[in-house]
């Protein structure tokens, strides 16, 4: 048979075409194991390759109970321990793992968390770094710390044998502060943490920074990185209503969140690797998204946890350098653009060339 009768064959075509869709649903399934219960916690983990020196990474989709700072604790050491068993290398936790968000009763709430603020938590933290060793490595948390004008920051901790977690240059204080937070923190003023590892280079973002499209630039142009972290405590609910268009919903928020997920990964060819509180506010009523995952350098969600319920990711074996080259190779945007923009020498921008 030659091409052309090929092609002109509905029958042989239709055949082809549902095997090559047996293939690709063999491959989805064979990447995403059964959801098992682990010591009480729902587990989904994903196999991106069968190469063991690849990075693994356990995404903490859990909900921090406000105000219980100590269960919120045992429950990180819970799940860390967890982790464990799989032999993953990072684990990453949501915004405000420790004392859970902010609510509206300014002197209840200033008084708890300031309970929870880091300096408070030294014991505990030596306890965290004492579940390091060979397999896992690095260990991301989100608490407040001591800041100025007698406000706290909104830190990004790095636990690693090899680094100081106290030292500034291995802290990310979060930049964009939105509504009530501007109450109790003040804004980073180093606004970029870049960790250097032997499965890549690693950015920092919290929360709201991910609606601003400068500082995922600056990462990806200035710093080179090759994924960005991104933690938060982002809320679902938000109405939008188009009445004339007969359009409404009341996850607003929550689909920015999947929408800023996708679109910073494909606009700056970085991997975003978002770990995102879960569940209800035990004061304020608000509920937080969820939705932590993993998204390609080409925007493609390769795996996202529930919007309501707990869920530990184990996303495993990802070649975070070569897989972000071969999307450079088939699609630049580094190289497209200065070809008619060019570094200011010292400087965090870029001019347009003559």
């Amino acid at each position: 048979m030659n091409w052309k009768q090929f092609k002109q064959d509905k029958r042989i075509r239709g055949t082809v075409q549902c095997i090559m869709v047996i293939f690709l649903l063999i491959g989805a399934i064979s990447c995403v194991s059964p959801v098992e219960k682990v010591d009480g916690f729902t587990v989904v983990e994903s196999e991106y390759s069968d190469v063991p020196g690849n990075l693994s990474i356990g995404l903490a989709n859990i909900h921090a109970i406000v105000p219980d700072i100590e269960t919120n604790k045992e429950k990180i050491l819970q799940v860390i321990n967890v982790f464990k068993k799989y032999k993953v290398n990072m684990i990453i936790f949501p915004e405000f793992c420790i004392s859970g968000y902010f609510w509206d009763d300014e002197k209840a709430c200033w008084a708890y968390q300031e309970s929870g603020m880091v300096e408070n938590q030294r014991d505990w933290i030596l306890e965290v770094e004492s579940k390091l060793d060979n397999d896992l490595q690095f260990i991301i948390f989100n608490a407040l710390r001591e800041g100025p004008n007698g406000k706290f920051m909104n830190s990004t901790f790095v636990i690693n044998k090899n680094l100081d977690y106290t030292r500034h240059e291995y802290i990310y204080d979060k930049t964009m502060l939105p509504g009530i937070e501007k109450q109790y923190t003040e804004t980073g003023q180093d606004d970029r943490l870049v960790i250097d590892t032997k499965w890549g280079r690693f950015g920092f973002t919290t929360c709201y920074d991910m609606c601003f499209s400068q500082l995922f630039e600056e990462y990806s142009m200035i710093n080179k990185v090759d994924a960005i972290i991104e933690i938060a405590s982002w809320r679902g609910t938000g109405s939008r209503n188009y009445p004339n268009m007969n359009v409404k919903t009341d996850d607003y928020y929550g689909f920015i969140w999947d929408l800023m997920a996708s679109s910073r990964a494909a606009t700056n060819q970085v991997w975003v690797i978002a770990c995102n509180a879960v569940g209800i506010h035990g004061i304020s009523g608000d509920r937080f998204w969820g939705g932590s995952g993993l998204w390609a350098p080409s925007g493609m969600k390769l795996i996202q946890a529930s919007h309501y319920d707990e869920e530990l990711l184990v996303i495993r074996n990802i070649n975070i350098e070569k897989e972000k080259q071969f999307e450079e190779n088939d699609f630049d945007y580094y190289d497209d653009f200065i070809e008619i923009y060019s570094p200011i020498e010292g400087e965090r921008a870029f001019t347009r060339m003559k």
